[in-house]
């Protein structure tokens, strides 16, 4: 079983991943996108979505850093384990946090707001609890690994994580992890099994597209009413017969 999870289902999520991604590339390359219902409401989207994405950044930051840099490297850099975990609770913890209230935010405003439950996807309802339960998961084994005399992660669950990249994974350090960690992990990959026919996708193209977008010009109502209007409007007919001067 130990085999089975840690040594073969990572790569399998992986062709899935690769291949969903080209697959839905390849016949839904407009659908690259996050379905944004920001014209049905945007007071909680406003404060959720920034929550939720920058707290992201620096959850996966953190895993970055704590999954590829060995444990010997900030040794050598004079990082003591008291510092480092001390810094995963404070800098980790208020990240995830931050990712799982503004998550929240957004889920309230999607039950609350009829326009966008009504344009929740059916992978929308398996995404939302899938990505709750495993920060909540991730939250908990972060707390977990604070405690003086508890499990370093890094001796055994970054071990495993790298050695997946030499094709030969230490299927032991994984299966020695609490489990917590374990949990944690097994929900990770459902995660980006279900990433490219979800609207995660849009997280390929979305960096370049916020970057390079245009601006969008709204008309105002009061251009229909003959009030005043902004600079889209378009400029008032000449009456009739008028004599040019």
């Amino acid at each position: 079983m130990n085999q089975a999870l840690w040594g073969v289902l990572p790569y399998v999520v992986l062709v899935v991943f690769v291949t969903g991604g080209a697959w839905r590339y390849r016949y839904d390359r407009f659908g690259f996108t996050t379905r944004s219902s920001q014209l049905y409401e945007h007071r909680l989207l406003r404060v959720g979505s920034p929550l939720f994405h920058y707290g992201l950044l620096f959850v996966i930051a953190g895993h970055v850093v704590g999954l590829l840099v060995p444990e010997s490297l900030t040794e050598r850099l004079h990082v003591t384990e008291r510092l480092y975990h001390a810094n995963a609770l404070l800098v980790g913890g208020a990240a995830g946090l931050a990712t799982l209230a503004g998550l929240g935010l957004l889920l309230y405003r999607r039950l609350r707001v009829p326009a966008v439950r009504a344009a929740t996807s059916r992978s929308d309802r398996l995404l939302h609890p899938l990505l709750t339960v495993t920060l909540l998961a991730g939250l908990t084994a972060t707390a977990s690994g604070v405690p003086s005399g508890s499990y370093d992660y890094r001796e055994g669950v970054s071990v495993w994580f790298r050695s997946l990249f030499t094709l030969a994974p230490d299927v032991q350090a994984m299966a020695a992890a609490p489990v917590q960690y374990r949990l944690h992990a097994l929900l990770a990959l459902a995660l980006f099994a279900l990433w490219p026919f979800s609207r995660l996708v849009h997280a390929f193209t979305a960096p370049v597209g916020y970057l390079t977008r245009p601006y969008v010009v709204y008309r105002s109502r009061a251009a229909g009413r003959g009030g005043p209007v902004g600079h889209s409007a378009v400029p008032p007919r000449r009456p009739t017969g008028a004599r040019r001067t």
